[in-house]
């Protein structure tokens, strides 16, 4: 893996998880970062989200380190606004910067009192830690229900040289984004103006982690954060800045695909693209409904065909269309042609459900341009123990 130029991670157990794993993260930058962020959109919003949002404001979007805890979402809680301003401070002071540019991010049980000492106390350790070889590192201490990290990187050649894309997430339940995930962030070591970065952002979020649905659950406390040091010292030309927004987006991609893979109690990824729709914003809007469907993804769980269920999820979506210009194909079988039964190999095609991918193929015949594409998973037993058991 490539990893971009400026950054040192590092991480440590503060006695925030009931077992002793990592729980505390933070992400270093050596000079100030260019920041974009995309935020959750649940009514319902961490202590971190509110002065993560507050803090890319008052800064304009500079940003020296992220601090990322893991175990208590701290959310719903008496303290939490105190609780997020005092561990900034503390990394803050420690760092000799403005407490503005220090971005936080938590993830895990909601509704649980977070004590800042634990935090606090862990910032010495951390900063004594410092490392940029250990990326791999923060990647897992970011984890809850997770089974397994998820990093991606790519490297792209500019005007004068390279610079590097690297990003981690975490997230496997409680996934619907309507913006972003449940924590990730993104570096790069290209020099880009905040003023550039977010509108990027924005849309390589859209056609990645807005792609993504585990169990139709927004979080509390989503967030996707992007940070350009340009410690590559390498600044992009317009050519440049649009083909780095493809790259990120193909980075993004990859992190959003990791999670669906990874949803709880999954079995199996689920991809499902839509074309021949009205516009792109009619085609998401069957594909949500048709990832977030439990009949299909237990269908698929159950290595079954029944296309019944896809089109179904379809038209609940909201949208316009005509049933008898409606073509599904699953696995790259046709089942279903022009609203009506398709002959296959039932046998045959169960046989390729049974794989760990499985794609959905909804198209509208009819000359629509709108097309769209969505990560999900299967459902399985597996969700229900481990949901069934979350907080103990």
């Amino acid at each position: 893996m490539k990893l971009p130029l400026g950054y040192q991670y590092a991480t440590t157990y503060a006695g925030i998880r009931k077992t002793a794993k990592d729980d505390v993260t933070i992400i270093v930058s050596a000079q100030p970062a260019s920041a974009a962020a995309v935020f959750t959109q649940n009514r319902v919003q961490a202590a971190p989200v509110k002065l993560a949002r507050k803090h890319l404001e008052t800064s304009k979007g500079m940003v020296r380190a992220i601090l990322i805890n893991a175990g208590n979402a701290n959310c719903a809680t008496r303290t939490g606004d105190k609780v997020a301003v005092a561990t900034c401070s503390a990394l803050a002071a420690k760092l000799k910067v403005p407490v503005s540019q220090i971005l936080p991010a938590s993830t895990g049980v909601i509704g649980v009192e977070l004590d800042p000492k634990l935090i606090v106390n862990c910032l010495p350790t951390l900063l004594g830690n410092l490392d940029k070889g250990t990326f791999e590192d923060a990647a897992s201490a970011i984890m809850t229900t997770d089974l397994v990290p998820k990093t991606a990187s790519a490297e792209m050649s500019v005007t004068g040289g390279k610079v590097s894309i690297a990003g981690m997430t975490k997230g496997s339940g409680m996934i619907h984004p309507m913006m972003a995930t449940t924590l990730a962030f993104v570096m790069t070591d290209a020099r880009i103006p905040a003023a550039q970065l977010k509108p990027i952002l924005k849309r390589a979020n859209e056609r990645s982690f807005s792609r993504l649905t585990v169990d139709g659950d927004t979080s509390t406390n989503d967030t996707l954060i992007l940070l350009a040091n340009g410690a590559s010292g390498k600044s992009l030309t317009a050519k440049d800045l649009k083909i780095f927004e493809k790259v990120l987006t193909l980075v993004l991609e990859d992190l959003a695909r990791q999670i669906a893979r990874d949803g709880e109690g999954a079995s199996k990824l689920i991809t499902v693209e839509v074309a021949g729709a009205k516009n792109e914003k009619d085609a998401t809007k069957i594909a949500r409904q048709i990832a977030n469907s439990p009949l299909v993804k237990t269908a698929v769980a159950g290595a079954d065909p029944n296309w019944g269920r896809i089109i179904c999820a379809a038209g609940n979506a909201g949208v316009e269309f005509d049933p008898r210009k409606v073509d599904i194909m699953m696995q790259g079988v046709l089942v279903c042609k022009a609203g009506l039964a398709a002959e296959f190999s039932e046998e045959r095609l169960t046989k390729e459900l049974g794989k760990k991918d499985c794609r959905i193929q909804f198209t509208i015949r009819g000359g629509g341009t709108g097309s769209s594409r969505f990560f999900t998973c299967d459902f399985t037993e597996g969700y229900i123990r481990i949901n069934g058991s979350y907080r103990t």
